[in-house]
């Protein structure tokens, strides 16, 4: 049986890595997906559709691919913490998230378009941070420089510590890609992965 083309419908270069732990040959495509925020709609329910829907506007326009959507919103309570993308931000949302807890929901989709089955899957991890300073705030930004990262950290660098603990059941998941969830979608796809 041959190894049918992998496509991950994002041209994230977090997730990229993070899919090369378990895949060493796969194409990124761009989805071309609008992602509004939907009035009352819970970021567990945009991080699911979204997910959903990048998979599938790459899906449509492909033949015999298997396609990985996926997408994460962060959320301090009510309020969604998009990417800082300023320095200023960063800081903002360091200092609103200090002491507190940031629920992040990750969304993935699989689909196999060889068979036309799709798979689901929803992370849901928990950042509790522990009382931060304006000045270990202003070091940690200045070091790591979080800007294009929902929460403004990164857990797989400096920003671990941040926290007083981090409650998940994939630890990637927070990175933007919960291997292993997709890992078992993959080998029901009949992928061979370690």
């Amino acid at each position: 049986m041959n190894t049918p083309r992998i496509v991950l419908a994002s041209t994230s270069r977090y997730r990229a890595e993070l899919l090369r732990r378990i895949i060493p040959e796969f194409e990124q495509m761009s989805p071309g997906v609008d992602e509004p925020e939907l009035p009352g709609e819970p970021p567990r329910v945009r991080a699911s559709r979204l997910a959903v829907a990048k998979a599938r506007d790459i899906a449509s326009n492909l033949g015999d691919a298997l396609v990985i959507g996926s997408d994460q919103v962060a959320a301090l309570g009510d309020h969604v913490l998009h990417k800082p993308v300023s320095i200023e931000n960063a800081h903002e949302q360091l200092r609103a998230s200090s002491g507190k807890s940031v629920d992040f929901f990750t969304g993935l989709c699989v689909i196999d378009n060889l068979d036309g089955r799709h798979h689901e899957v929803l992370d849901h991890t928990q950042v509790v941070f522990r009382t931060l300073t304006d000045a270990e705030i202003a070091r940690y930004v200045a070091l790591e420089r979080p800007l294009d990262c929902a929460g403004s950290f990164k857990s797989e660098g400096a920003g671990i510590g941040l926290f007083e603990r981090i409650e998940s059941q994939d630890p990637t998941a927070l990175i933007g890609l919960p291997l292993i969830a997709l890992a078992r979608m993959l080998r029901a796809a009949g992928i061979a992965v370690p």
